[in-house]
Order: C-alpha cells, then sequence, then structure tokens
C-alpha cells in the first residue's frame, strides 16, 4: 500500500521502453516461453502460476501475452465464474483443485482462491471465520502443491489508485472493453483502503518462503508485462529441449486423375467484406 500512495505522490510519468524495444523483447521472451512448453512437455513439469491484484491492474493483458504462442492443450488459463449454490457448499479450495495441471501442463489462475481474501472479504461474500479458516489453510494447502512436485508461482499487480481510476474511465468509452466493468469494479473505487488492508492481512499469512508473493510494479502495462515474463522464466529450471528429427515438407504428390473438385456455385460462400473496404476501384478512373 504504502508503494502505490507513494507512486501517486510523485505524479511523475515513469519512463517507458520505446515500442519497438518493448516488441522486441516481449518476442524474445515469448520465444523462450514455448521452450519453456516444450521442456514441461517433455519431462512431466506440472506448472501453475497465480495472477492477482486490483481490478484493472495489467493481469489479463500479460496473460494474454503468455499464452500467444503457447498450445492450448498445455498451456490453460483458468477463470473460473461465481460458484454456483453447490459449489459454495463445498470445502472452499475444491473447485480450484479440479483445475491444477496433470504432467506435461501450465495453468494460469486469472485470479484464483486468493478471491477469498479479496473480494470475498472486503464486500462481505464470505464470513469473519471463513476468512480466517482461508488465512490458516492456504499456506497447508499450497505447501502440498509443492510437496506433490507443482512449480508454484504466485504474481501481484500493483497499480496505483491514479492509474486504475484512469483505466475504469478509459474502458467507460471503449466498446471492446467495456464489459470488464462490473459493479464490483466500480465499487472497488470506494473501498480502496478497504483492499489495501485486505491485501496486506493477506501478504502476512501467506507471503512465505515455501511459497512467496512476487509483486509487478503495473502502472505502466508493457513494462509489467516484460518484468513478470521475464522473472518466471528465470525461476523455472527449464532446459532448450531437442526437437527431435529435423522436420522438412514433403513434395505435393501429383495431381489424381481420379478426383475433380466439384463446381464452385454448390457451396455458400461467406460476403466478401474485406473487399468493400477497398471502397469503389472505378473512382479514380
Amino acid at each position: 500500500m504504502a508503494k502505490e500512495q507513494q507512486k501517486q505522490k510523485k505524479g511523475k510519468r515513469p519512463a517507458r521502453l520505446p515500442d519497438d524495444v518493448y516488441e522486441a523483447e516481449l518476442f524474445r521472451l515469448q520465444a523462450e516461453l514455448v521452450k519453456l512448453q516444450q521442456w514441461v512437455r517433455a519431462t512431466g513439469a506440472r506448472v501453475v502460476v497465480v495472477f492477482e491484484g486490483r481490478d484493472a491492474a495489467g493481469k489479463g493483458g500479460t496473460i494474454k501475452r503468455i499464452t500467444e504462442y503457447l498450445s492450448p492443450r498445455v498451456a490453460r488459463i483458468a477463470a473460473l465464474p461465481v460458484p454456483t449454490e453447490r459449489e459454495k457448499s463445498q470445502w472452499y479450495f475444491q473447485r480450484y483443485v479440479a483445475h491444477l495441471p496433470a504432467a506435461g501442463e501450465i495453468v494460469l489462475f486469472d485470479r484464483s482462491w486468493y478471491n477469498r481474501a479479496g473480494v470475498e472479504k472486503v464486500m462481505g461474500y464470505c464470513t469473519p471465520q471463513e476468512h480466517a479458516r482461508f488465512l490458516r489453510q492456504t499456506p497447508i494447502f499450497e505447501q502440498m502443491l509443492i510437496d506433490d512436485g507443482i512449480l508454484l508461482r504466485k504474481y501481484w499487480f500493483s497499480v496505483s489508485d491514479a492509474e486504475q481510476l484512469k483505466r475504469f474511465r478509459s474502458r467507460l468509452t471503449d466498446p471492446v472493453r467495456r464489459w470488464k466493468l462490473s459493479p464490483t469494479d466500480l465499487e472497488s473505487i470506494n473501498r480502496w483502503e478497504d483492499y489495501s488492508r485486505a491485501k496486506d492481512e493477506m501478504f502476512v499469512h501467506t507471503d512465505l518462503a515455501a511459497s512467496p508473493w512476487f509483486v509487478v510494479e503495473s502502472d505502466v502495462k508493457k513494462h509489467a508485462r516484460i518484468n513478470m515474463i521475464s522473472h518466471l522464466l528465470s525461476t523455472i529450471p527449464y532446459e532448450d529441449v531437442a526437437a527431435g528429427e529435423e522436420i522438412s515438407l514433403p513434395d505435393r504428390p501429383a495431381a489424381s486423375r481420379g478426383y475433380e473438385r466439384p463446381p464452385r456455385e454448390l457451396n455458400t460462400y461467406v460476403p466478401d467484406s474485406a473487399l468493400s473496404l477497398l471502397g469503389d476501384p472505378e473512382r479514380s478512373l
């Protein structure tokens, strides 16, 4: 919380990477993520990455860049909806356990079991007793995952209140991101300090040597992505796995005399909307 307040007091626009430098470094890191994926598949490793932080802190954008070139069969995103009535009656961690990785898989939790320490605590969606039980059980639960061989990494995306408000405002007029604004998001503006206290209490109980929290400063989204991905890669002892036999494309066989393509008129094609964007080709004649 102190860092977030300090960032706002300074009021200075932080230095930003030039776009070409950002794009080049991001692509280099994404290539390393592909190597990590191949290593996970070859060794049967299991990786869990938890993304937490305030609303509009940049978690989703970072997850998109991580998975951009990865196979969805290996790297999965777990973004669980509001629990059903049945799930509410289960052991709290039960529905998250169902999404843990099998051998050779990576699971990225876009919010996780830490909902209970944040939004559920602040908005009153859980009782004080349930919250206290969560803080007691979480270190035990995570130690069980680690003892079973799961590589667990936890990232907290830290954004200042001024930057969060700026991002909320930008979503109001953005037709493709307005859906991201929910009543709970807007309420977080009024409950900034409540969320700060909840996060601080959560860290006291769950920022442990065996499963530490890594804080990502995210007022500059591009920097946050580079920093987070670079750190993740540095914490996993992956190696470049040999690709095996060299792959070469075969020559296409000669056309068979026994096949004749049906007339195109028999198919129903989608309209060529792209062509309409070119305008009237005869206008300049």
